[in-house]
C-alpha cells in the first residue's frame, strides 16, 4: 500500500520561501549582524566610543590603530558606529512599538464598531497623517525637548496613523467572516472578538509592515539627530555623527561616509528583508 505523502508544515513553507528568495536572506543577515553588533557593543568596540583624545582627531582609517579612523575630537569611529547601532535599534523598535500599539488599539476600534466612533478616530489619524513625517517628529520635539524616550515617543506617534489605518482595513474584511458571525452568536463580548479572533487574523499584515516600519524610525531618528532634536552628543548616534561629519568633508570624509553606510545599510537590509517576508507570508506564492 503506497504510503500518503504528510504536507510539509506551515513553519517549512515559510522557511523554504524565505531561502528561496536570496534577497530576503541577504536582509536577515543584515539584520542579524545589526543586532550581534548592538547587543554586544560592550566587547566589540575596542575603545570607549566617548573618549577623547585632541592630538589624535581626524585620524583616517587605518591609521594608530583606529581602523575607521577618528572623529574631530579624537574619539574613536568604529566604536562610536557600534554603539549608535544600538541606539538606532533601541529607538527603532521602541517606535513602532509604540506606533503600534496605540495604532492597533485604533483601528481595532474604529474598524469593528464602526459609525461615529470610526469617523472620530479616522478624521484624527487624517489631521496626523496630514503632517509629513519628519515635520511632525521635529514638532513633537520641540514639545517634548531631546533625548532618547523623547525621540522614540515623537517617532512612534508619527507611525500612529499608519498602523491604524492598516488594522483597520482588515478589520473591515475579517468581521465580514463566517466564524465572526458564529463567535457574535454564542454571546462572546466585543473585546474578546477583537483580541482573540479578530487580531489573530491581522497579524500577517501587521508583522511586515512593523518590519519595513523600523527602517523608517531609524531614518527618522538619524534625520532627528542631524538637526540636533534627537539623541544628544555625546551619546554616540548615526544621525549625530553624519551631522557631526558634515563639517570636516573635506579634510576627513570618512566620519560622514562610515555613518551614512551604517545607515543606509540597515535601512536597505530591513526593507528588502520586509519584501521577501511579504512573499513569504502570502499564500498565494507558490514554492
Amino acid at each position: 500500500m503506497a504510503q500518503v505523502k504528510e504536507a510539509p508544515s506551515l513553519t517549512k513553507i515559510f522557511v523554504k520561501k524565505i531561502l528561496q528568495n536570496k534577497l530576503a536572506v541577504i536582509g536577515l543577515l543584515i539584520i542579524t549582524l545589526m543586532m550581534i553588533v548592538a547587543l554586544l557593543a560592550p566587547v566589540l568596540a575596542p575603545r570607549d566610543p566617548n573618549e577623547m583624545a585632541a592630538d589624535l582627531a581626524l585620524l583616517k582609517p587605518g591609521q594608530e590603530g583606529y581602523l575607521m579612523g577618528t572623529d574631530n575630537y579624537g574619539r574613536d569611529l568604529f566604536s562610536r558606529i557600534i554603539y549608535g547601532a544600538r541606539i538606532s535599534l533601541i529607538v527603532g523598535l521602541g517606535a513602532v512599538a509604540v506606533g503600534a500599539a496605540v495604532g492597533i488599539l485604533l483601528g481595532l476600534v474604529a474598524g469593528y464598531f464602526g459609525g461615529l466612533l470610526d469617523s472620530v478616530i479616522m478624521r484624527l489619524m487624517d489631521a496626523l497623517a496630514a503632517f509629513p513625517f519628519i515635520l511632525l517628529a521635529i514638532t513633537l520635539m520641540t514639545v517634548l525637548g531631546t533625548g532618547l524616550t523623547n525621540t522614540i515617543i515623537a517617532v512612534g506617534i508619527g507611525n500612529v496613523p499608519g498602523f491604524a489605518r492598516m488594522i483597520r482595513g482588515q478589520v473591515l474584511s475579517v468581521k465580514e467572516e463566517l466564524f465572526i458571525e458564529v463567535t457574535e452568536s454564542l454571546g462572546a463580548s466585543n473585546w474578546r472578538i477583537l483580541f482573540n479572533h479578530i487580531l489573530p487574523n491581522c497579524l500577517t499584515p501587521l508583522i511586515v509592515y512593523a518590519t519595513m516600519s523600523v527602517a523608517g524610525a531609524i531614518i527618522s531618528e538619524a534625520a532627528l539627530s542631524f538637526l540636533g532634536l534627537g539623541i544628544q552628543p555625546p551619546t554616540a548616534s548615526w544621525g549625530n555623527i553624519l551631522k557631526e561629519g558634515k563639517d570636516f568633508l573635506i579634510v576627513a570624509p570618512h566620519i560622514a561616509v562610515f555613518s551614512g553606510l551604517a545607515i543606509l545599510l540597515s535601512v536597505l537590509g530591513l526593507n528588502i528583508f520586509g519584501d521577501g517576508l511579504r512573499d513569504a507570508l502570502d499564500p498565494k506564492t507558490r514554492i
